[in-house]
């Protein structure tokens, strides 16, 4: 009966030992997701301030399991405008900063291809690029002037020819070479092997 007894005594220990421990387990896991319901409604309330709108008292405001569409909306409105004026401030920036020995200047560029339409990319265009769009502009305007076209075609090819070639400046510029503005650059390949077998 003594040995009964004890053997009771110690199942039901090691019962109140694990209900002890599953309790303690069950607690920590409502704390954590306490905790990541917390943290979840400190990040809702820090976008909701990035999009400009006030953020509501997490007590006011019940939480929600489904995401507003509309704010997804805005805050990729926001990171397309940062983004933006982050291209605008690096254009600003290579506009403003003093040329360097070798450098071709964005503002020849951009009126002799303002004024010559694709003639004008030869000075810092790629090859590829601006021997085709000059056969093609001389051929367009030979065409265009037996048909008295020319001045629309000028109106609208000329400030867009100014633009490229501006681009194509900055681009060389920045490079030290010339680069495509279409379709990509396929001679960085070849220029970093060449360094690498030169290191």
């Amino acid at each position: 009966m003594e040995r009964l007894a004890a053997l009771e005594a110690e199942v039901t220990a090691d019962a109140e030992a694990q209900s002890a421990r599953k309790a303690a387990a069950t607690a920590k896991l409502r704390d954590q997701r306490v905790t990541q319901a917390a943290e979840r409604d400190q990040l809702r309330a820090r976008q909701a301030e990035l999009v400009g709108r006030k953020a509501a008292p997490a007590r006011d405001e019940p939480r929600r399991e489904a995401r507003d569409p509309d704010d997804d909306d805005r805050l990729e409105n926001l990171s397309g405008a940062l983004e933006l004026a982050s291209k605008a401030n690096r254009v600003k920036q290579e506009l403003q900063r003093a040329p360097r020995k070798g450098d071709k200047s964005w503002i020849a560029s951009g009126v002799a291809s303002l004024a010559l339409g694709p003639l004008g990319w030869l000075y810092a265009g790629s090859w590829r690029e601006a021997v085709p769009a000059s056969a093609a502009w001389v051929l367009l305007l030979a065409l265009a002037s037996k048909i008295f076209l020319l001045l629309p075609v000028l109106m609208v090819g000329m400030p867009l020819s100014a633009i490229a070639g501006v681009v194509y400046t900055l681009q060389y510029n920045r490079t030290g070479h010339r680069q495509r503005l279409f379709g990509g650059d396929k001679s960085k390949p070849k220029a970093k092997a060449k360094q690498l077998r030169g290191a």
